[in-house]
Parts: structure tokens; C-alpha cells; sequence
């Protein structure tokens, strides 16, 4: 290759390295610096929260049964897996893009015999080594396009991520569903149970005069409601561990099963969250830096339309040995190469340039739309993850507290029914708002601890 191959090659390596992509800044977060109601702690740094925060899902569920079945479900979800597929596509997508930076050396061996007008017959032979249409990416068109696969890939990454915290979620409140309708149900049979015998005493004293049918049939009232609250429990626990099935990606396991009835819900407790987070940590979450891969990708394509306007520079070249015999084919003297460099610049494309170019802009505005939207929705969704711990503890507190004022309700009104100074309807409605306040708190119960699991989740995970 002589000295002027050599320059152009330099020249076309400088080149290369010139892009027309933008140059990305990440935009303001389109939020305030601090939750609703809730004051940063200025004592504490980003880092020391970022610290706070860093610690394995294993230190947040901390119940062992939980821990193996959301193993369980990280290893057999077929969501899950279907993110973690789109990831390989992704990174092949990516080494197609970087893969368009290098030429693509080939080896060729062609041959041919045509006859000529004299009758004879010319043979031509050739073989070496080709390179064909390898674009000089001059004005970073090809590195343009390589950047928006990477970030896609990126991306395809975060959303895996996001994937996988959102299913760890998902087991863990399938899991206190199911606890839940346990305790609920452990209940109702106690009700059910209570209620048959109190009817088999009526039914007695009725028999003797010494109740009303109307006392029978209020009796039987009460017997009946709680038969329906249990069938519908009964048929909610079936359709929670239906869905937990779901989430595990097979059948929930026998050892999971013995810890149902034998872990109340109120045992168990998930760790909680420092006071004063700053509202920049939610750029921490998989979704957000999804969101904003997406935004770079959109940036990088913006390169790659504006490249297209300005010359395209191809080379094809080769190397090898020609003759016009096969035999003599690779032998001293016959070998060469080739060099066919080509120029297209765009003249006319009827508007074709200048569509892609604003149709990639208005992308990049779609996508910093939905970054933006994005910030916002996780920082309601953690705003109302924070709202709902006080006020859920509140109510938690405020129905442990209607429950003892209710049994001890049932307890005296028992002992005045028994003695004959409260009626048979004081005595049944002392009975159903036990009932109630019982459960109450369990759902009370559930709905704060499944809040605990929405904030770790919504603040990242």
C-alpha cells in the first residue's frame, strides 16, 4: 500500500471520530427536593442515605419462608425470564451496531470462461481476500447508531430490574394475602363454631318457652352470615395462592404450606426506612434510569439523521492473486489488490432527509416527556407510600384498640344476656361487631404491611 493509501486512511480515522449527536445533559428533575410533609434531614448526606438504602433484599424480608419463595420466584418467573431474554436480544442488537464500525473482511475465490468472438475461450481466475461497502463513518453516523443500541441495551437492562423488584413485591404481598386469609379464616371458623352452639341453645330454650321464634330466627340470621363470610374467604385464599402459583412459576412448596398456619401475620416485620430522604434518590430507580437510557438513545438518533444529510463514503478493496489460468493461480506474479472508494451526497430525496431528522427530534421530545413523566409518577407513588405508614400505624393502633374495647363489650353483654338483662338483639349485635372489629385488624394489619413493601419497592428496591 503505497504512502497516499496510508494518508487516507489516517485521514478518514480522523474523521471518524467527528459526530453530529448532541451533546446530553440530564434534565431537572421536574419534582420538589423533599416529600409532602416531610422535612430532609440535612445532617445526613446523599452518600449516607445511598448507604442507608444499599442493603441486599434479604435485610428487608427477613421471614425466612419469604426469602425462599421469592428465591423461588427470581429463578422460575416467566415474566422474569422474558426480561432477562430481552436482554441477550438487546446485547446482539448492540454487537450488530459496533460490529458496522469495522470492515468485514471476506475470502473469495471467483472464476469464469466466456468465449470470445474468435471462438476460443478466455478463462479468468481470481482469489484473495475482500472488503466490501465498509462505510467511513466520517461524520459519525455509524457511531451514532452504535450509541443508541447501547443505551437501548442499557435500558433493556433497567427494565429487567424493574421487573425483578416488581416481583419480589408481588411474592411478598401474595404472601401476607395468604397469611391474611388464614387469620381471617382461623376466625370465622371460631364464629361459625360459636354461633352453631349458641343456635343449639336457643333452639333448646325455644323448645321449652323460654325463647321467642323470633329469637330462633335472629339466631339462625347470625349462623348463616357467618357460613357466607366464610365461603367467600375461603374462595379468596384459593384465588391468592392461584396468583402467588403464578408468581412462583410452580406450585407454592410444601414447607411454605406448614408456615401458614403457623406464622401470624402480626409476627412478622420488615425494616424500615430512615427519616428525610431527599427526593434525588428516586433517580436510583431502575425505571427512572430506563426512562432516561431511552432519552440518550433518542439523542444518539438525532446524531445519526443528521448524518445522513452530509456525504457517504464507502470503500470496497481487496487483495489477492489473479490469472488466467487455475493453476497458476497464487504463484509469484500474479498477485495485486484493488481499491474502489465511493461518494454518495444526497442531491434530491424529497424531503426524506429532513422527515427522519424532525421525526427523530420529536422522539427525543416523546422521550424526555416520559423521562419527566416517569420521575413524577415515582414520586407520587413514594408520597403516598409515606403517607400511608403514619396513617396506617395510626389505624393500625386504633383498631388493636376497637378489638379489646369490643370483646370486653361481648364479654359483659354476655353476662347480662345470661342473667337476663340485655335482650337477644343487644347480645347479636355485640356478636357481629366483634366480628367486624376482628377483621379489621387483620385487614388493617395486611394493608400496613403490604405499604412497608410498596415503599421499599417504589423507593427502589
Amino acid at each position: 500500500m503505497n504512502k497516499l493509501s496510508l494518508i487516507a486512511l489516517a485521514c478518514a480515522s480522523l474523521l471518524s471520530a467527528c459526530s453530529l449527536m448532541p451533546t446530553y445533559e440530564r434534565p431537572p428533575a421536574p419534582i420538589a427536593t423533599q416529600w409532602p410533609g416531610m422535612a430532609v434531614d440535612k445532617n445526613a448526606s446523599i452518600d449516607s442515605n445511598v448507604r442507608n438504602m444499599d442493603k441486599g433484599w434479604k435485610d428487608f424480608y427477613t421471614d425466612a419462608t419469604l426469602q425462599e419463595l421469592v428465591t423461588i420466584a427470581l429463578a422460575n418467573n416467566r415474566d422474569l425470564r422474558v426480561a432477562m431474554l430481552n436482554i441477550d436480544l438487546a446485547r446482539a442488537q448492540l454487537g450488530l451496531r459496533r460490529a458496522d464500525q469495522f470492515p468485514t473482511v471476506n475470502a473469495a475465490v471467483t472464476g469464469s470462461r466466456t468465449p470470445n468472438s474468435s471462438g476460443a475461450i478466455n478463462s479468468a481466475y481470481a482469489g484473495g481476500l475482500t472488503v466490501t461497502a465498509y462505510e467511513l463513518d466520517f461524520f459519525g453516523r455509524v457511531a451514532s447508531l452504535k450509541e443508541q443500541a447501547l443505551a437501548q441495551y442499557l435500558a433493556t437492562q433497567e427494565a429487567s430490574q424493574t421487573a425483578q423488584i416488581s416481583l419480589m413485591a408481588a411474592v411478598a404481598q401474595s404472601w401476607l394475602s395468604l397469611l391474611a386469609d388464614e387469620a381471617l379464616l382461623s376466625a370465622s371458623q371460631q364464629t361459625l363454631a360459636s354461633r352453631a352452639e349458641s343456635l343449639r341453645l336457643v333452639d333448646l330454650k325455644q323448645r321449652h318457652g323460654a325463647a321467642s321464634d323470633l329469637d330462633l330466627r335472629l339466631t339462625q340470621t347470625l349462623l348463616e352470615s357467618a357460613r357466607a363470610t366464610m365461603a367467600q374467604q375461603q374462595r379468596q385464599r384459593a384465588l391468592n395462592e392461584n396468583a402467588l402459583t403464578l408468581l412462583l412459576g410452580q406450585p407454592v412448596p410444601a414447607s411454605a404450606r406448614a408456615q401458614l398456619t403457623g406464622t401470624p401475620l402480626d409476627s412478622l416485620r420488615f425494616a424500615d426506612w430512615p427519616a428525610g430522604l431527599p427526593s434525588e434518590l428516586l433517580t436510583r430507580r431502575p425505571d427512572i434510569r430506563q426512562a432516561e437510557q431511552l432519552l440518550i438513545a433518542s439523542n444518539a438518533n438525532i446524531g445519526a439523521a443528521r448524518a445522513a444529510f452530509f456525504p457517504r463514503i464507502s470503500l470496497t478493496a481487496g487483495v489477492g492473486s489473479a490469472s488466467s489460468e487455475l493453476s497458476a493461480l497464487f504463484q509469484n506474479g500474479t498477485w495485486g489488490w484493488t481499491l474502489a472508494p465511493q461518494l454518495l451526497l444526497p442531491i434530491f430525496d424529497a424531503g426524506r432527509n429532513q422527515a427522519n431528522l424532525e421525526a427523530s427530534q420529536t422522539t427525543r421530545a416523546m422521550a424526555l416527556a416520559q423521562y419527566e413523566k416517569a420521575i413524577q409518577t415515582a414520586f407520587k407513588e413514594v408520597a403516598d407510600a409515606l403517607a400511608g405508614r403514619d396513617t396506617l400505624a395510626q389505624q393500625l393502633q386504633a383498631s388493636q384498640a376497637l378489638l379489646q374495647a369490643e370483646s370486653e363489650r361481648t364479654r359483659l353483654t354476655q353476662l347480662r344476656f345470661d342473667n337476663g338483662a340485655a335482650s337477644q338483639l343487644d347480645w347479636l349485635d355485640a356478636q357481629r361487631s366483634l366480628v367486624v372489629a376482628r377483621q379489621a385488624l387483620v385487614l388493617t394489619r395486611l394493608a400496613f404491611l403490604q405499604n412497608q413493601i410498596t415503599l421499599y419497592k417504589t423507593l427502589g428496591g
